[in-house]
C-alpha cells in the first residue's frame, strides 16, 4: 500500500478514515495546509519509538538517608525517603516540565530541542514513566 496523503484540509477532512486508518496502520499519513505538511501518527507507536530513543539516563543517588534523582542536562529532580517515592516524584517532576513546555518553554533555545520528551511525557501513563526512568522489571 502506498501512504495517504492530502493536500488540503478539506480533503483530508472529507476522507478522515482513510487517513486515521492509515495511521493507525502505521503507513505514512500525511495532510498539507498551506506551506506546513503535518504526519499523522498511531499514538502507541509514536510513544514506543519515542522511548526507544529517547533514553532517560536518569540517575539516582542515596542521600541523608533518602533518594534523590536527577535527569543529566535537563533542569528536572526529585527526592523520597524511599527509592519508590523518589520515582513517583520525579514522575510529577516531569508532567509539571511538560505542562510547562506546553505552556511557554517551547520556544526557549535552551527547551526547545526537548519537544520528544515532551511528546513522550505526554502520551506515557504514570507505569510507562516509571520504566522509562528505571528500566523495565524482570
Amino acid at each position: 500500500m502506498t501512504a495517504v496523503h492530502f493536500d488540503s484540509y478539506t480533503e483530508a477532512r472529507a476522507h478522515l478514515k482513510a487517513l486515521l486508518d492509515a495511521a493507525e496502520r502505521g503507513r505514512v499519513a500525511t495532510v498539507r495546509r498551506e506551506s506546513a505538511t503535518t504526519a499523522l501518527v498511531d499514538v502507541d507507536r509514536l510513544r514506543h519509538y519515542l522511548a526507544a530513543v529517547t533514553p532517560s539516563h536518569a540517575q539516582a543517588v542515596p542521600e541523608d538517608g533518602g533518594w534523590s534523582i536527577f535527569i543529566p542536562g535537563l533542569p528536572l529532580a526529585a527526592d523520597g525517603r524511599t527509592f519508590n517515592e523518589a520515582i513517583i516524584e520525579m514522575v510529577d517532576t516531569l508532567r509539571e516540565y511538560a505542562e510547562d513546555w506546553q505552556d511557554h518553554l517551547l520556544d526557549a533555545p535552551n527547551h526547545r530541542e526537548n519537544w520528544g520528551l515532551v511528546q513522550l511525557i505526554s502520551l506515557s501513563d504514570d507505569d510507562q514513566l516509571r520504566e522509562w526512568l528505571v528500566g523495565k522489571a524482570r
